[in-house]
């Protein structure tokens, strides 16, 4: 790990609003390329007059819509989900960042089309908790598998191995997943 920080520099993490839409944005991406949900997204967003459509915006807009921007059938009625949830709990991003990381996956896991690993990836890179880390993402499988010349014989060994490297980065897995993905794609950890 320290010649990855030493060779990639310093990362920061910052919080970002409408934790609403940042979960459903992460709904859009999930499975694509970066460049195809990025224009995804960008479609999604020309059909508000916001640049941070609420949830009740969202709702107003027909599936069919959804479906003419790019989005799967699936992935258009999750947004929905999403949306529908954070209206019926009322939850606030200040609701949101006053609860304890299992507190939040607990309650948006709730949501039919979102799973611990997308709500992980909303701890890390929506609410900015430093100390989150996703044994269920392939690119930091893939990373430490490589990294620490790990062997397994199931996943389940897999996830107790990481978990017992990752937990020697608490209080600050977060930053520890960034330098892990970032690793993939240099030439460091050939994938």
């Amino acid at each position: 790990m320290k010649a990855l920080i030493k060779e990639q520099g310093v990362y920061s993490i910052e919080q970002k609003k409408n934790v609403c839409l940042q979960l459903c944005a992460s709904i859009m991406s999930q499975q694509l390329s970066t460049k195809v949900a990025t224009v995804i997204y960008n479609r999604f967003l020309q059909l508000f007059r916001s640049k941070s459509p609420k949830p009740a915006d969202i709702l107003q807009v027909p599936h069919e819509t959804l479906r003419s921007i790019g989005l799967s059938n699936a992935k258009a009625i999750y947004v929905k989900n999403v949306c529908h949830f954070f209206l019926e709990n009322k939850l606030t991003d200040a609701r949101l960042y006053k609860m304890s990381n299992d507190e939040i996956v607990s309650l948006l896991t709730r949501i039919k089309g979102v799973g611990q690993w997308t709500v992980e990836m909303l701890l890390m890179f929506t609410l900015a908790r430093p100390d989150v880390f996703s044994t269920g993402d392939l690119g930091l499988q893939k990373a430490i598998i490589k990294l620490y010349h790990i062997e397994y014989a199931n996943q389940k060994e897999l996830f107790e191995k990481m978990n017992d490297i990752a937990n020697s980065w608490s209080p600050y897995r977060t930053y520890a997943c960034r330098y892990l993905w970032r690793a993939l794609d240099a030439p460091l950890i050939p994938v």
